[in-house]
C-alpha cells in the first residue's frame, strides 16, 4: 500500500483511474459519513462528478453529498477493481478539498469531459450543460495493487495444485 502526494501519481495509475467506470464518493457533514457511487473524471489533479438527470429523491442542491460538501469540504473518492482472480485486484483512494460548481469555465470543462467519458451522458441520461458539479482538488492518494499473474518473488513456491 502506498500513500503519496498527488504530484507523484504515475502514468499507469492515471490510466487505471481513467478507465474506471464508477467510484464511491465519501463525504460527511462532520458527524455522519455518507458514501454514494458516482461517475467521475480526473482532469489534472481535480476529480469531477456531476449531478446528472437520473431520478433523485430531492433537488440537486438538497442532496446529502452537496449539503455535506458545503458543511465540510473534506471528501474522498474510492475507485476499485474487483475480479474473481484476486491477483488482479487494485484500488485508489483520492482525498482532497471538495467544491460545488454551479457555472463557469471549470464547470463547463468538467461537463464536457464527463460527456466524453460516458456515452450515456450524450444519449440515454443527458447531462445538462448547467448541471451542478462537485470538484475535489486531490491532495493525497493511497493505492494498492495485487501482484500480476506470473509475478512472484524469487524463492517463493508457485500455487499448490
Amino acid at each position: 500500500m502506498i500513500n503519496l502526494a498527488i504530484d507523484l501519481i504515475d502514468a499507469g495509475l492515471r490510466r487505471r483511474i481513467a478507465r474506471a467506470r464508477v467510484g464511491h464518493l465519501a463525504t460527511s457533514d462532520g458527524l455522519t459519513p455518507s458514501v454514494v457511487p458516482v461517475c467521475f473524471v480526473l482532469l489534472g489533479e481535480t476529480l469531477y462528478q456531476a449531478l446528472d438527470g437520473k431520478p433523485k429523491s430531492v433537488a440537486p442542491a438538497q442532496l446529502r453529498r452537496v449539503k455535506n460538501v458545503r458543511a465540510n469540504p473534506r471528501a474522498a473518492l474510492l475507485i476499485d477493481h474487483y475480479v474473481e482472480d484476486w491477483r488482479r485486484l487494485w484500488y485508489v483512494l483520492l482525498r482532497g478539498r471538495a467544491r460545488v460548481l454551479k457555472r463557469g469555465a471549470e464547470q463547463r470543462r468538467a461537463i464536457t469531459a464527463l460527456k466524453r467519458k460516458y456515452p450515456q451522458y450524450r444519449s440515454s441520461v443527458p447531462l445538462a450543460a448547467d448541471a451542478m458539479v462537485i470538484a475535489i482538488d486531490v491532495s493525497r492518494l493511497r493505492h494498492w495493487r495485487a501482484s500480476s499473474p506470473g509475478r512472484r518473488r524469487a524463492g517463493r513456491p508457485g500455487p499448490v495444485a
